[in-house]
């Protein structure tokens, strides 16, 4: 290959098409807040989301958020059509009471989303929908820290009455930021043999851990959003999809335990990539089907 892009490349990488729709229209985010948050973490969450569209310099400027969705877009189905550029927040929906209970499993987040989708004006969105479930520090969730950062499937309308494809992600800032928002917290087993914990860009271990986490689910939701569509593998019930393929990679050289080559404010903070409204943030890049390699818009080749 003529690409110097090398960062997670292999001639072993065989991501393929499986026929299966991707999120080809504007995309719609209806996000439900399971649990208590604070608005300005609520806020730092949606500043992220409505990044992805901001494409103009003058709002954010390079790199940005949007390049990184950019590498998504390139995804596309049967009839040609590709992942949208447009995601917009089309609904939100509070669950500060934990109406399923502190402890979930991966099927009761199902029931989350059903008390959502019934209540009034949560809209129940076949075409352009993706359900977000995002739950707070002090919610346990099955597989969480130990397995899982987050997850994305698709509902039972057993469960919810419809078919629609939904992601969870938690909040690990109390159970396990060494796990899930790495870098910001190092597993004490690393001690002082490998990269040091690294400042979060707007200062919340928790939440900036969780949003690369969020950036990773949305990316594989809207380039597989039925299990049928990008992934890497013979198996849909453990695929290896856009985001599995890049993880821990943050910037150019990174492999091997090593971030890559990232950007520091006037602060010492992290970042690889600009949002809206001066955010920062550090998100992992995701699998490029063109340069059959690992991408993001700080690459430095």
């Amino acid at each position: 290959s003529e690409s110097k892009k090398f960062e997670g490349s292999s001639d072993l990488v065989h991501l393929r098409y499986h026929m299966g729709p991707v999120l080809s229209s504007p995309i719609k985010i209806y996000l439900i807040w399971y649990g208590r948050w604070a608005p300005t973490q609520q806020l730092l969450i949606k500043d992220f989301l409505l990044s992805i569209s901001a494409a103009d310099r003058r709002v954010a400027p390079s790199p940005s958020v949007a390049e990184w969705w950019s590498t998504a877009s390139l995804y596309s189905d049967q009839t040609g059509a590709n992942v949208s550029r447009s995601v917009v927040i089309a609904g939100e929906y509070s669950d500060r009471e934990c109406s399923k209970g502190v402890s979930l499993t991966r099927l009761s987040i199902q029931d989350v989303i059903a008390n959502a989708v019934r209540s009034k004006p949560f809209a129940v969105d076949h075409r352009n929908g993706i359900y977000l479930v995002l739950t707070s520090g002090d919610v346990a969730v099955q597989d969480f820290c130990r397995a899982v950062c987050g997850f994305h499937y698709f509902t039972f309308p057993s469960v919810v009455g419809y078919t629609l494809p939904y992601a969870w992600v938690g909040n690990s800032g109390k159970q396990c930021p060494e796990v899930c928002a790495y870098p910001f917290a190092v597993p004490e087993y690393m001690g002082g043999g490998g990269p040091g914990k690294m400042k979060p860009p707007n200062g919340d271990v928790g939440i900036d851990g969780m949003i690369s986490v969020i950036g990773h689910e949305l990316a594989e939701l809207s380039s597989n959003p039925l299990v049928n569509a990008w992934y890497a593998g013979e198996d849909p019930t453990a695929p290896t999809e856009i985001g599995d393929l890049c993880e821990g990679l943050y910037g150019t050289g990174g492999g091997g335990g090593y971030l890559g080559q990232v950007m520091k404010d006037s602060g010492g903070r992290t970042y690889n990539m600009n949002g809206r409204r001066g955010r920062k943030y550090l998100v992992q890049w995701i699998w490029n089907p063109i340069l059959k390699a690992c991408a993001g818009p700080n690459a430095l080749d």
